[in-house]
């Protein structure tokens, strides 16, 4: 729905929607194989289903249906148009909910160093459909100010949990004398990593703002390159989210290995040597998120 109204517009031409509907299908496709692509692998490998990369499956879920409802159909046809605008909506709202869970569970195992998270499941799909589902029956007035909260509450929690981190890796280095220290090393690439992840939300949903502002003060008046900018960075947060959440060390471990076993030797040759790395170092249940 939120692709839709951008799409939409009154003083828009044929030939710009047309274009604005394109980019949504393209970049919608690419978001749905992406985040497919998580599900597809949790649902395959069993050794991947770690509380913290359920949580992923979930975020993935949530943007794969999201895509396909934004994909599928003519959004112009009455009924079908409000069936699929509150479907997209109600699974775009659970999308970035979901990356609150993710950030929640980093900060209370890192920041408040509990060990409880997984008591949390059940609060947590509670939370984040039932909060879809109420924020999908008022939508006009709730989309982007959850999901502003979501972005302000991922950043404050990923500073936080990025600083003590940062502390740790600093003590540990000091202590041992050793600065390129394995424990050190995880951290860091964990560091650079958490960094972007409020910025994934950001980016997808910058352009949609300034474009919801916009129209309140000139409903009549769109401005295309605003609006294109709109749907291909909204229509491409499912991409975003299976890269920066899903394509950890878990997964392409588990993917090696069974191109280790099945994949005939004389194609095995022609693989990436990355690809056909095996010696995946295996990591905490904190890290699954991010290395």
């Amino acid at each position: 729905m939120v692709a839709s109204a951008a799409v939409a517009g009154v003083s828009m031409t044929a030939h710009q929607r047309n274009i604005l509907a394109g980019v949504n299908a393209g970049a919608s496709s690419l978001s749905f194989v992406g985040s497919g692509f998580i599900v597809l692998c949790y649902l395959l490998f069993k050794e991947l289903r770690k509380f913290s990369f359920k949580l992923v499956f979930y975020l993935a879920l949530s943007d794969m249906l999201c895509s396909f409802f934004s994909i599928v159909g003519d959004p112009s046809k009455g009924f079908f148009c409000s069936a699929q605008g509150y479907s997209t909506h109600f699974f775009c709202v659970a999308s970035f909910l979901w990356t609150t869970t993710i950030a929640f569970t980093l900060h209370r195992t890192v920041v408040k160093h509990k060990t409880d998270v997984e008591e949390f499941e059940a609060m947590f799909h509670l939370y984040v459909w039932g909060t879809s589902l109420a924020m999908t029956a008022i939508h006009l007035l709730t989309f982007y100010m959850p999901l502003w909260g979501a972005i302000l509450y991922n950043g404050f929690t990923y500073f936080q949990v990025i600083r003590m981190l940062n502390n740790a890796t600093r003590m540990a280095v000091g202590m041992s004398g050793q600065p390129y220290a394995s424990d050190a090393r995880d951290n860091m690439r964990a560091l650079n990593r958490w960094g972007y992840y409020p910025l994934i939300l950001i980016g997808s949903w910058a352009f949609g703002t300034i474009n919801r502002i916009h129209d309140f003060f000139e409903p009549n008046h769109k401005i295309f390159w605003l609006s294109f900018l709109d749907v291909g960075m909204a229509s491409l947060m499912g991409l975003f989210n299976s890269i920066a959440y899903g394509l950890n060390s878990s997964v392409r471990r588990a993917i090696c290995e069974r191109v280790d076993k099945y994949w005939p030797e004389g194609l095995k040759r022609w693989l990436p040597i990355n690809f056909k790395y095996k010696a995946l170092t295996q990591e905490s249940e904190l890290f699954t998120f991010t290395l």
